[in-house]
């Protein structure tokens, strides 16, 4: 073994190569100590048994930060955490645009706008200074479902049409000067190429390099309520249903959590770890 991969056994009896490299990165970026992330890689390479999936092993190392930093174990969840904003994709919509509106946007969500040819549904419109973009959202429910090339063909065209009708609109003191697709999976290669060539800007989990949705995440402390340890399933999606989307609306609105019978003890641990993790 050396301290970058291991070996590990697989149900059939197969040896494959894990990276603990990857693994040691994926704490390292919740903010943990060395000291923390040392112990449990550690802890994590004595504990491994032929057959274990790396699902397995990375379950066991959330389940080893959690005991040391529950607030960390969040930051760890926290592409699961996107997962959970579905089924419908509505609230990643008001999540997009909750992560706009805190990089200084004005935003609409879930707007009807007129194009040149028909109608359009648009998910988010924000505006800063004199200028208005619209943003589409692909949500995906489920990992390896990524957005391929007909997905920025098929927005570049809204966006084309509303883009006609809309600056040629006297009544709009903004022009409209940019399309965004944002996903919480990734885009293919060639989505990625046709989305540049055309001009849209492209927002997946990873993309742009250092500027990607988890990365804005992690830089405004905008982490939706599902990252949570301490709620349930039942109280994420009451939370939810009354668009407490984010983890800091429910500092200002914790009423909600009197709503679920919560009692002041958990609350107050709740309220704690939500708090750490927003840096408040």
């Amino acid at each position: 073994m050396d301290n970058k991969s291991i070996n590990i056994i697989k149900s059939s009896g197969e040896t494959v190569k894990f990276s603990l490299e990857k693994l040691q990165n994926s704490l390292k970026r919740t903010g943990a100590e060395k000291a923390i992330v040392d112990t449990i890689i550690t802890t994590v390479v004595e504990e491994l048994y032929p057959g274990i999936t790396t699902k397995e092993i990375y379950n066991r190392a959330f389940a080893l930060l959690k005991k040391k930093e529950r607030y960390l174990a969040s930051k760890y969840k926290l592409k699961k955490a996107i997962y959970e904003l579905g089924p419908t994709g509505f609230p990643f919509e008001r999540f997009v645009g909750a992560i706009l509106k805190y990089s200084g946007y004005n935003i609409q969500v879930n707007q009807i706008v007129l194009g040149k040819c028909v109608k359009h549904e648009i998910d988010v419109i924000a505006t800063k200074n004199s200028d208005t973009t619209i943003v589409e959202c692909k949500f995906h429910g489920e990992q390896g479902l990524n957005c391929n090339v007909k997905v920025p063909l098929y927005i570049n065209s809204r966006y084309l049409d509303v883009k006609e009708k809309w600056n040629g609109n006297s009544k709009n003191s903004n022009k409209l000067t940019q399309g965004w697709v944002v996903t919480n999976t990734r885009f293919t290669e060639d989505a990625l190429i046709y989305g540049n060539c055309v001009g849209l800007y492209l927002l997946s989990w990873d993309y742009p390099k250092n500027n990607g949705l988890k990365d804005r995440i992690d830089r405004l402390g905008l982490y939706p309520i599902t990252v949570s340890t301490l709620l349930n399933n039942r109280e994420k999606q009451f939370l939810l249903s009354r668009d407490i989307v984010l983890c800091r609306e429910l500092i200002g609105d914790d009423f909600y959590l009197d709503h679920l019978g919560v009692s002041d003890v958990r609350k107050q641990r709740i309220l704690k770890e939500i708090t750490q993790l927003c840096n408040y």
